[in-house]
């Protein structure tokens, strides 16, 4: 801006000094002819030269690497066009008598001022509206908290958070920001987590659960141990993955790299055969309106708006993207997932929690359900078998009061016996049961329905008598089912490929509206079912969360991988989703699409403009209408151009995605 407004304060006596006979009194003081007009223009030729030395300096010294490199750029044009009008004005100073007619004898000063003044105010809007696509970062960066409350020697000490260690304890105060990564060890506390996740509603946080650097906790206080610090925060690696992601190019910018870079020489030639074609054809001063139509075409044909219409978008796509906990780590995977007709979805971790949980609870006649799982959770107590975690999970979480029991045994691949006083209670399989006399029929058909729905039964005794069926499922996360509807509202196919049995796969599928379903697939052959649709002619993208996934996250176009899963994962994948949830699915495919169509926009009237420009400023309307267009208003119109496809690009800050409800 410093540089804009030295040249428009120079601009400014320079173009009416430009017009003597336009500006009252000027042609009266400097004649034509004069040595007053001489001494004039003396003048404005120093005061031109110190514009294009300190307002367009990067134009020539841009063009000189351009050229040291054989190559030509916007810098090569602007500064060939302003340099034109210069040398043009200082040789009608200084050597008038190389000039055909005395007509010819002018200078364009005027043209040299005024066209580096608006490309250098276009530059300067372009930069401010750069950094405003920038701000995804910069709001990210923002986030992290200067300093960190520690214990260290029995005291709790407040330091920067640079020097917080790893194993390091942190205290985290109700209402104080979380400095570091880490593991709860006491407390609890619920933490919004929006501002990394993009979910709105607080997460409840008890010893043992993840916090994550940036959040901000609101009720409870809390200690954790610090496992990542510095450049290893989930916080850093956000930061870190958004600005890749807007360094990289999308392959339709590759396509523009080649054609800019023909583009710029094509333009040159065509600079010189129209001042060839005018000097010969044009009317008089030939000359002069042949160095005008030069740098017109030089000038108006600056590829700045198309060189800037495929970055722009993608900068404000992806800093869009984290926003709302979605980590686009490529231009080429932004652009891919624009193509996806083809969704494959993990089933453990992904669509479901990943963790067993209790479902149902059918009791016998005569008993209730806190009974049945007091008698299962008593039982359970000792036992390491995975079922065993849900039922006392649940349990707790129904506050239901555990009875005391005795002689633990448990039989491999059957159950568990316990005593209760004198009585047994045996927890397991119908078989298992029945082994022991017990005839579990009056709960046969709730467990086959259980069953039915991918749940797995078990059998609950105590004596003689079947209590009741505890149903154990990998539970549906809660906005699976409407996230996958808004991804075949999107046009999308949705697979789901497991290695669960087919039973149980199909109960999954049915309860979140899946149709087409691959089951019992070893974890080694889920890349070769995404390659089997890829041969289909589909664009594949493959969600999961696991190790197992990770093959086939990369063999896909597109590999997203849930947040909360391995690192192994996240590291393979094209698109980390830091929530977990499949609605980041649904937001990547709707801003890669918006992103994509913002692309075409800026690129279509970025070539729109070159197209009509050029042959208007070649003076191809000169000869219908005697319209020739202003190396000035050249200038204006390529800012204009500029400023158009920066604009165009923030559109996309207001982008609305579609409400995806649990």
């Amino acid at each position: 801006m410093r540089k804009f407004r030295f040249a428009a304060v120079v601009a400014v006596p320079v173009v009416l000094l430009s017009y003597p006979s336009v500006v009252p009194f000027v042609g009266d003081i400097f004649p034509r002819g004069s040595a007053q007009l001489k001494a004039l223009w003396a003048v404005m030729g120093i005061a031109a030269l110190a514009v294009l030395a300190y307002s367009g300096n990067q134009f020539f010294t841009g063009a000189w690497q351009g050229l040291r490199h054989r190559s030509a750029n916007m810098h090569t044009l602007i500064a060939i066009g302003t340099g034109a009008a210069w040398l043009y004005s200082g040789a009608a100073l200084l050597l008038p008598a190389l000039f055909p007619t005395a007509d010819m004898v002018d200078v364009y000063y005027d043209v040299a001022v005024v066209v580096t003044a608006l490309v250098v105010l276009g530059m300067a809007m372009e930069v401010k509206a750069r950094g405003k696509t920038s701000e995804a970062i910069e709001k990210l960066i923002a986030l992290a908290p200067k300093t960190a409350r520690v214990l260290r020697g029995g005291q709790e000490i407040e330091v920067p958070v640079e020097q917080v260690v790893v194993d390091d304890v942190v205290v985290v105060r109700p209402g104080a920001k979380v400095p570091v990564d880490g593991i709860v060890l006491e407390g609890a506390s619920a933490v919004d987590e929006s501002m990394i996740t993009g979910e709105s509603m607080p997460v409840g946080k008890s010893p043992g659960d993840e916090v994550i650097g940036a959040t901000m906790n609101t009720t409870g206080s809390l200690r954790f141990r610090a496992t990542k610090v510095g450049a290893d925060t989930a916080l850093a690696t956000i930061v870190r993955m958004v600005g890749d992601a807007q360094a990289s190019k999308v392959p339709i910018q590759r396509i523009v790299d080649v054609v800019a870079g023909y583009f710029t020489p094509a333009v040159v030639i065509a600079s010189i055969l129209g001042f060839v074609l005018w000097y010969d054809f044009g009317p008089t001063p030939a000359f002069a309106y042949a160095t005008i139509v030069a740098v017109t075409t030089l000038i108006i044909a600056c590829p700045c708006a198309l060189g800037m219409a495929t970055p722009m978008a993608l900068t404000t796509g992806t800093g869009l993207a984290a926003t709302h906990g979605i980590l686009i780590r490529s231009g080429d995977a932004l652009q891919a997932a624009k193509r996806l007709d083809t969704i494959v979805l993990d089933k453990t971790g992904t669509i479901t929690v990943g963790k067993p949980a209790v479902t149902d609870i059918v009791p016998a006649e005569g008993v209730d359900k806190d009974t049945v799982l007091s008698l299962a959770a008593a039982a359970e107590r000792d036992s390491e078998h995975p079922l065993a975690g849900a039922i006392l999970d649940s349990a707790a979480e129904r506050g239901v009061t555990r009875i005391g029991v005795s002689d633990f045994e448990a039989v491999p691949g059957h159950g568990i016996r316990v005593s209760f006083g004198s009585r047994p209670i045996r927890v397991g399989k119908r078989a298992f049961l029945e082994a022991a006399g017990i005839d579990p029929g009056a709960l046969d058909d709730a467990a086959a329905r259980l069953a039915d729905d991918g749940k797995t039964p078990v059998y609950v005794a105590i004596g003689e008598r079947a209590a009741g069926v505890i149903a154990i499922a990998d539970p549906v996360k809660p906005d699976s089912a409407a996230s996958i509807a808004a991804l075949r509202k999107l046009g999308l196919q949705v697979v789901m490929i497991t290695g669960d049995n087919r039973r149980t796969a199909d109960a999954i599928a049915r309860t979140v509206g899946i149709d087409r379903v691959v089951a019992e697939v070893l974890p080694q052959d889920k890349a070769h079912e995404v390659r089997k649709l890829q041969l289909e002619g589909r664009s594949v993208a493959m969600v999961g969360d696991g190790i197992n996934d990770a093959p086939a996250l990369a063999q896909a176009d597109v590999g997203f991988a849930i947040g909360t899963g391995t690192d192994v994962a996240i590291e393979a994948s094209d698109v980390t989703l830091i929530s977990g949830s499949l609605r980041g699915v649904v937001s990547a495919v709707e801003i890669s699409r918006a992103t994509m169509r913002n692309v075409y926009q800026n690129l279509f009237g970025a070539f729109v403009y070159n197209g009509v420009g050029l042959p208007i400023a070649l003076g191809i309307l000169y000869p219908f209408i005697g319209l020739l267009l202003s190396p000035i208003l050249a200038a204006l119109a390529m800012s204009f151009s500029s400023v158009t496809v920066v604009s165009n690009a923030n559109r996309l800050k207001r982008f609305r995605l579609q409400e995806v409800s649990a």
